[in-house]
């Protein structure tokens, strides 16, 4: 995992290392010249170059007046221009290095025209909220950051991951401490250590997975759920929606559980919490419907099931149906619990809608609710209720279509079924479901049942 600290957890980083001994002038220095590496690589080499600098006031303004001195030191054509008195047009160079301001900007930045010039950002870009990833409208795009210590949320959120680049972590000597870090970004071999291997003795029933999932018309949720379950790892997945007895469009290798239209929540618990149970998880939600008598019978089965559940899309609308309290139903549950709302899913949940500070908004209905919060986006958050957050930041455009969510909810269930700890699920699941996306072979025309096929290469892939 890559940590990551908000603006104001580095600020208090930076003064703890003062304190105990090391000048800011020598974390300075340190800073400075990660950055005349950097910018060293980017250009191919120093002999004939010409570097603009742009320089603030504050630290990263003097990070860059560093990287200035030790790249004029070494023979590159160096000139610095004071970020609050930029000209029309910038002189010729070979490479921009952006350090006006820091992860505390705030107000709007409206640079002159790069002209195609390649952007090394110091930290973050300027213009960029380091906490939100807000972004002036006029901001540059790195082509590369620098960042020192650990990763800000402003790179992985917002217009961040599209105005950085390619991010470069440097260490300028400052220890992280034990307890400083509660937010991380997943990496791929995160998800290689954290997947369980299937037993030598593994059998179907040790990973089997129950979806209630599907209503007329809206059978594509449920198969998509259900398919998903199986194709990451569930040894046995049991399929049930309500007044479908059957459905010629469920895969063969799923069972099919006939529901009455109404009263159906005591048969369901029987199957999950009965003396005969066998079921390791649920996913409760895709395509079931929204009318009362779905939400009543959905309701008592999210109350009660003794087995970890994730809850998604009509599932959530059950948890919020009521108004105030009706969350209690998954507060006081005794399994894991995870939650995947979108924006509005979210909003229906508590009342309103996720804040600029996407962290903090997992965090406040992961509270709230104390279950796992998977709150989705181009990056995905998922939060837990003692406040440990994991970014999951490999999110592919071509997901965004009908359909995708389904299989993210398959996904978890079956990682759930397979042993996992909510928060690492819900993490694992996303990440996967974005690399399998990531292997579709064009950049335009994937729907959700693409990524069925695709989810085993992207298992095998994480496993290394």
């Amino acid at each position: 995992m890559r940590p990551v600290l908000t603006p104001k957890q580095m600020r208090v980083l930076d003064a703890e290392a003062v304190t105990d001994g090391t000048p800011m002038e020598v974390l300075i220095g340190r800073a400075g010249a990660a950055v005349a590496r950097a910018a060293k690589r980017m250009m191919g080499g120093l002999y004939g170059r010409t570097v603009v600098v742009v320089t603030g006031k504050g630290n990263n303004g003097a990070d860059g007046r560093v990287t200035g001195r030790l790249l004029a030191d070494q023979g590159v054509r160096v000139i610095v221009i004071d970020a609050d008195r930029m000209p029309p047009r910038l002189p010729s160079c070979d490479l921009i290095i952006d350090a006006a301001y820091g992860t505390g900007f705030r107000g709007d930045w409206r640079p002159p025209s790069t002209n195609g010039v390649p952007v090394l950002a110091v930290d973050v870009p300027s213009g960029l909220d380091g906490l939100t990833g807000l972004a002036s409208a006029g901001a540059w795009a790195a082509d590369r950051t620098v960042t020192f210590v650990a990763l800000k949320p402003g790179l992985l959120l917002g217009s961040g991951p599209a105005l950085s680049g390619e991010v470069e972590l440097a260490d300028v000597g400052i220890n992280l401490g034990m307890g400083n870090v509660d937010i991380n970004e997943v990496e791929m071999s995160d998800v290689g250590c954290w997947l369980p291997r299937r037993a030598f003795d593994a059998h179907k029933w040790k990973t089997a997975v129950f979806t209630l999932a599907g209503s007329p018309g809206m059978m594509g949720a449920a198969n998509l759920c259900a398919s998903a379950a199986m194709r990451s790892g569930a040894g046995m997945v049991h399929a049930a929606s309500p007044g479908i007895a059957s459905d010629r469009t469920t895969p063969i290798e799923v069972v099919r559980k006939a529901l009455p239209v109404l009263g159906w929540s005591a048969d369901v618990l029987q199957e999950v919490n009965g003396d005969n149970a066998r079921f390791k998880s649920m996913v409760v939600g895709p395509g079931l419907g929204r009318d009362e008598g779905t939400v009543l019978e959905a309701r008592k089965v999210i109350a009660s099931a003794s087995v970890p559940i994730v809850i998604d899309g009509d599932g959530l609308f059950a948890v919020a149906w009521g108004g105030d309290g009706a969350r209690d139903i998954v507060r006081a549950r005794g399994a894991g619990t995870v939650l995947t709302p979108h924006d509005g899913e979210y909003a229906n949940l508590l009342g309103y809608p996720p804040s600029h500070d996407r962290i903090a908004s997992a965090r406040r209905l992961s509270t709230d609710t104390n279950c796992v919060c998977l709150l989705k986006g181009p990056t995905t958050v998922v939060a837990e209720p003692s406040g440990q957050v994991l970014v999951v930041a490999n999110g592919d455009r071509r997901l965004a279509t009908a359909g995708t969510g389904d299989v993210l909810a398959g996904i978890i269930g079956s990682l759930l079924a397979q042993g996992m700890h909510p928060f690492r699920a819900a993490a694992s699941a996303a990440f996967l479901h974005a690399h399998a996306a990531s292997l579709f072979g064009a950049d335009e025309g994937m729907v959700a049942s693409d990524l069925l096929d695709l989810l085993p290469r992207a298992i095998s892939d994480v496993r290394g």
